[in-house]
């Protein structure tokens, strides 16, 4: 046979693989994970939707991405958390002697349990309840008309100052921080880690301007995780602007579709919770949430000073329902983990009648009743 034959016969194969689709694996991640969400989704309303008491279809919560809000209701959740930072907080000054407002109670609470609920067993249901009762707050003390939004960082994992929460405008939360060049790098502490973390500059790192520019909000508290730190070693009042430094890297790399799949395939609450912060190919989308903003988000302590803090926490309350929602029965009321940070120090294990600790908040809520989005407490699903 003649080479040229040869070649001529293959070219009918050649045109087919030619046009064979190419699978896009984060589209691929996006559609598992829409299936994931309208798993959960169906529990939830089939659970409730013959209910007259508790939790009910009539008064459930209904919370939505940011960017399927109206500008009104955008507007409406803005305003209400400036509300909450206009009003008297409740903390002692002679505990945290910064804390001025209700806005800063909430960060005060994450200040004095820093060292309680990250990594640990308390981690997925404080920042559970935390959102609810700030949720609250914004509804009964501010008039709030809405829920808690929350920020889906997949959307835009290619570059979050896309994404309309940031755009700037009079209903967003701010822009990135103004950008400031020759920066170094930052060396940030966290609990229960022995070397400082360092995170070098991006595409910010100055003041934010729109709707939280420092003539309408300030952050109160801190700098506690990283140098210099504010009075009273970060506990004192230190009004000033605030800051963003939006990370494109650490986006791309880790708020991708297919980590968070990644993340909603863990068979167990081990799995689950041990691949919140660190998995195999390196940063977890929890930590990663809050270091692709930057500056504020990256002082794990005072990190609620940034109203971002809730978008981004909610989103992973979000994923933790679904990943409940695949076996519900399986998934509700496990343990996992110590009662400090890292177990750092050694503490005992967490187990379903330990109260999770609130600060001036609450009293400390038994484990056992934070374990669900429809049962005890709470009442809301995600949309």
């Amino acid at each position: 046979m003649k080479l040229s034959s040869f070649i001529a016969g293959l070219l009918p194969f050649a045109s087919l693989i030619l046009a064979a689709p190419v699978t896009d694996p984060e589209q691929a991640a996006i559609d598992k994970n829409k299936e994931y969400a309208r798993k959960y989704h169906q529990y939830i309303e089939d659970t409730i939707k013959d209910r007259n008491t508790g939790c009910t279809k009539e008064n459930i919560r209904r919370r939505k991405e940011w960017s399927k809000l109206t500008s009104a209701e955008r507007k409406d959740y803005l305003n209400a958390n400036l509300c909450l930072a206009s009003k008297p907080g409740i903390t002692p000054q002679s505990v945290i002697p910064g804390t001025r407002s209700r806005f800063d109670d909430f960060v005060s609470s994450h200040i004095q349990l820093t060292g309680n609920v990250h990594a640990s067993g308390f981690f997925l249901a404080y920042h559970r309840h935390l959102l609810w009762l700030w949720e609250t707050a914004l509804i009964e003390e501010c008039g709030y008309q809405g829920t808690q939004p929350y920020w889906d960082w997949t959307l835009h994992w290619q570059d979050q100052s896309q994404h309309p929460v940031f755009s700037g405008g009079d209903d967003s939360l701010g822009t990135n921080g103004a950008y400031l060049p020759d920066r170094d790098n930052l060396q940030i502490n966290l609990p229960g880690v022995d070397e400082p973390v360092i995170i070098p500059p991006a595409t910010g790192g100055g003041c934010v301007s729109g709707p939280l520019s420092e003539e309408n909000f300030k952050v109160n508290l801190g700098p506690i995780g990283y140098a210099p730190q504010g009075p009273d070693n970060g506990l004192g009042f230190n009004p000033r602007c605030l800051t963003r430094d939006l990370s494109p890297t650490i986006s791309q790399q880790t708020l991708r579709p297919s980590n968070v799949t990644f993340l909603l395939e863990q068979s167990c609450l081990t799995e689950f919770n041990e691949n919140l912060d660190k998995t195999p190919n390196g940063l977890g989308v929890h930590p990663a949430g809050h270091l692709s903003v930057g500056m504020v988000e990256l002082d794990v302590f005072i990190s609620p000073s940034d109203p971002i803090f809730y978008l981004h926490h909610a989103n992973m309350d979000r994923l933790f329902t679904i990943w409940q929602g695949q076996d519900q029965e399986g998934r509700t009321g496990g343990v996992w983990g110590t009662q400090t940070t890292g177990n750092v120090p050694p503490s005992a294990n967490v187990t379903l009648d330990t109260p999770v600790p609130f600060g001036y908040l609450k009293p400390g809520v038994p484990l056992r009743e934070l374990q669900s989005s429809i049962e005890g407490p709470h009442c809301y699903i995600y949309e």
